[in-house]
């Protein structure tokens, strides 16, 4: 499904061409990136994005979080924000996509303005959140939940695997920890919030549709499970008197496995993504392992009633290997759903210029996870092939991306047009 190239107000050839040129910092292989929250090559592409944002004519600040925000201003100075954006930090084997065409779209809708002498009654900001993916310090949304006041005690404490702490990460970056507060928003300074994403997932593209409007997004569990044993010679130590908590491991990895896929209509999800073996050694026995969970579901209830299965086959697992365990909550959220009026006004949109949008619900979660508690939210979901993401085979089509902008451009005139009633 395509549309004429005279059909599109935004500028594809420049979206583009930025998708291009952004992809090259941090690159890993021929298509793929790494740029980890707040390192070196994060910088360099927040700087990057923030030169663009300058040539656009917006005004731009990097917060005390790391978020790189770039505002045009409306009418009403003082109104409430319509924001835009997604990020441009990226998993340590990832693609690039994700995020990015969030930013560089949202930033192409308000260059476009400006070229169409479109001066909105209220304030516009384009956002490059921080920290969404997590994959540093094993919790992400920093920045979008820190602007929303909803970061937790202990999280600048957290640690990379290099032993750096986020505090020291933020430093480093050019932020101060020390005045994260002067970055949140005040209560009722965000009007609205609108993201672009790639999908993510393969429903799209088995339903043909370039471009899906998102009705609610999964609530994610994720937690640190730590269990331990005792080390002894992996020669001699008879398999009955071992306490090998690698053993107990894989036993919960494959609990897991098995209790999300109970119920093949459900979209209850659960990965095991990350695993660490102490004293990680092929001649003894794994004294201790800590490895990770993700466990999602839009239905609330159901997911609870996992989570306890889960926490049973725990407990049963290592009283039979003689372990101990700890499970630490890392993220813990409901699912949250998008504003109905946005997603009648995106559909109506979509509709004004030949696509046909599915309405379709998010697994992953993303930064408009955060923004749902302050402000209502709508998310605009681009298809992507074979539905993969977090890998450097990550793709979707510029057709499909610039329809997307397309779509997100003209969601923003209508909305406009119903918070000048507002405001």
């Amino acid at each position: 499904m395509r549309l004429e190239l005279k059909a599109f107000t935004i500028n594809r050839t420049r979206l583009s061409e930025r998708m291009t040129e952004l992809s090259k910092i941090g690159q890993i292989g021929e298509t793929g990136v790494a740029r980890l929250a707040f390192s070196a090559e994060d910088k360099l592409a927040v700087e990057k994005v923030q030169a663009w944002m300058k040539q656009a004519g917006l005004i731009t600040r990097i917060d005390h979080f790391g978020n790189l925000i770039g505002r045009m201003e409306g009418k009403q100075s003082t109104a409430p924000v319509l924001m835009l954006g997604s990020h441009i930090d990226s998993q340590p084997y990832g693609g690039r996509f994700d995020g990015v065409i969030g930013v560089l779209g949202a930033l192409e809708v308000v260059e476009t303005m400006k070229e169409q002498n479109i001066i909105p009654n209220i304030p516009i900001e384009v956002i490059a959140f921080s920290d969404e993916e997590g994959s540093r310090f094993n919790k992400g949304l920093f920045g979008s939940r820190g602007i929303c006041g909803m970061l937790e005690e202990g999280e600048l404490d957290r640690t990379d695997k290099e032993g750096m702490t986020r505090r020291e990460a933020l430093t480093q970056f050019g932020c101060d920890p020390e005045k994260l507060s002067e970055s949140e928003y005040k209560k009722g300074s965000i009007a609205a919030f609108l993201e672009l994403h790639i999908e993510q997932g393969p429903i799209l593209e088995e339903k043909n549709s370039p471009v899906g409007i998102v009705t609610g997004i999964a609530g994610p569990l994720w937690a640190t499970v730590e269990m331990e044993g005792f080390a002894g010679h992996a020669g001699s130590v008879p398999m009955s008197m071992r306490q090998d908590a690698l053993v107990g491991a894989a036993k919960v990895i494959v609990a897991l496995q098995e209790l999300t896929s109970k119920d093949p209509s459900a979209p209850t999800v659960g990965t095991v993504g990350s695993l660490r073996v102490f004293p990680d050694s092929r001649n003894i026995i794994p004294e201790k392992v800590s490895f990770t969970i993700d466990l999602r579901d839009i239905n609330i209830k159901r997911r609870h009633r996992l989570e306890d299965e889960l926490k049973s086959k725990i407990d049963a697992i290592a009283h039979k290997h003689k372990l101990t365990y700890t499970i630490n909550e890392d993220t813990n959220s409901e699912p949250r759903y998008c504003a109905s009026w946005i997603q009648d006004m995106m559909e109506n949109e979509a509709q004004q210029i030949g696509i046909q949008a599915p309405k379709l619900m998010s697994g992953p979660f993303h930064d408009s996870l955060a923004l749902s508690y302050v402000c209502d939210y709508g998310m605009i979901f681009v298809r992507c092939k074979k539905g993969i993401s977090h890998n450097p085979k990550e793709y979707a089509t510029i057709e499909d991306i610039s329809l997307g902008t397309e779509l997100l451009y003209r969601s923003v005139q209508q909305m406009q047009k119903r918070l000048d009633n507002i405001y």
